[in-house]
């Protein structure tokens, strides 16, 4: 039986508040939220409003004591360390700007992989699914490079740096090249296709040799060298940002001096949630539905109806408009996927005024490229390595061990 509009079910709201349904029993338990019988008088029904005011209500939790030289977000701006990110998206290198996060100066320097450990983990990684996600290879990627490295416990900062370099080359390098078809390898031996796809000069001065090598692994299409420069941008404006989620982790672990491996290992963890890192995949299952239905207004009824909101939309930390999101989804040619993302803006944004953000544009890159739809958080992943490794600098240069949470005891009293 489908609850009436105004009504949500317990797996609904579990699902807007990302929370199991028995937390939500133990919200009512509790009295904070109200629930009412269904008709048949099993199960609970929750009024929309209610839960509405419940999330509005919710205070977003801090770690006090965390200052940070890295990066800033002020007045619906992204600066790293003091620099406009959007400026570096469209004029520098996923390599310098991670040289800038790590030393604070803008320096193009190549990120080189070790044969011999790319072979090593390339060996590892080859048993696992075909159908795998790309960010479950990057995570044992990390794991076998550090198991390599009896090196890995020295924190300072020119042996982190080496080691990030080392890292992010073998997390792409490793990862399985997407095979062409023979529609596409006929294209190219045609000339409809720049040369060496994986040569930096094919895309241009501006484009991070990492990103051309990471294209290979995102899809078959041979890349053009704007392709080339729009993957680059995303790499460069996912790099960081300030202590999100998956960065407060990573300096937990940083804090208690565990390894660089297993700092970037805390960030993948914490990334893969779908309210962080994976939330591009559910942003890029609304887009593809509204494609294939040529209905953006029903794909985005029905996900109103059926979770409470429309993914790809709003950030907390912008007010108006993530600007990521609007400096990449211009560079987007022309075609389905870009047209699907803005014909599916234009109807939330005249409903709520809400604009999209990096979620929605990362699906709309992978759409229009055929590109999985892990590709976005695949994206995410290896840009946020390098700012978790920049976030880890910084702990490692601070007291150990200096995050200790005490928690507000709400069980049985004794």
């Amino acid at each position: 039986m489908t609850p009436e509009p105004h009504l949500l079910t317990t797996d609904q709201v579990a699902a807007r508040l990302g929370v199991k349904p028995t937390t939500v029993y133990a919200y009512v338990s509790r009295g904070l939220l109200p629930a009412v019988r269904n008709a048949r008088g099993k199960g609970s029904l929750f009024a929309k409003a209610d839960i509405d005011a419940f999330v509005a209500g919710r205070r977003r939790t801090t770690t006090p004591g965390i200052q940070t030289g890295i990066t800033l977000i002020k007045d619906g701006g992204l600066y790293y360390r003091g620099v406009d990110a959007i400026g570096l998206a469209r004029r520098s290198t996923f390599e310098a700007v991670a040289t800038l996060l790590w030393t604070g100066t803008l320096e193009h320097v190549d990120l080189v992989d070790k044969p011999v450990l790319t072979a090593l983990v390339e060996a590892i990684i080859a048993p696992l699914p075909a159908d795998v996600r790309t960010t479950d290879r990057l995570r044992v990627i990390v794991a076998a490079a550090a198991a390599d490295d009896p090196l890995r416990f020295d924190t300072s900062a020119p042996a982190v740096i080496a080691t990030g370099r080392t890292m992010l080359a073998t997390m792409v390098g490793a990862l399985p090249r997407r095979a062409r078809s023979r529609h596409q390898s006929a294209a190219a031996a045609s000339g409809a296709a720049p040369s060496r796809p994986d040569s930096p000069a094919a895309a241009g001065d501006a484009v991070s040799p990492l990103a051309v090598a990471l294209w290979t692994r995102l899809t078959a299409r041979r890349p053009t060298a704007d392709d080339c420069r729009l993957l680059n941008a995303a790499l460069i404006l996912l790099a960081d940002h300030d202590i999100a989620a998956s960065t407060l982790a990573a300096r937990i672990a940083a804090s208690t001096r565990a390894h660089p491996y297993a700092v970037v290992s805390a960030g993948l963890a914490a990334l893969d949630g779908p309210f962080h890192g994976a939330a591009s995949v559910l942003a890029y299952s609304m887009l593809h539905e509204a494609m294939t239905s040529g209905d953006p207004v029903g794909t985005i009824a029905a996900r109103l109806r059926n979770d409470g909101h429309v993914p790809g939309f709003g950030h907390a930390l912008y007010p108006d408009a993530d600007p990521r999101a609007a400096a990449l989804l211009p560079m987007l040619g022309d075609g389905p996927a870009l047209e699907t993302a803005l014909r599916v803006s234009e109807a939330v944004e005249d409903r709520s005024g809400t604009r999209p953000n990096i979620d929605l544009a990362l699906a709309a890159l992978a759409l229009h490229y055929d590109m999985p739809a892990d590709a976005g958080e695949a994206i995410f992943a290896v840009a946020r390595t390098a700012g978790w490794l920049a976030h880890a600098l910084e702990e490692y240069a601070n007291r150990p061990s200096r995050f200790r949470p005490v928690g507000v005891y709400s069980g049985r009293t004794p």
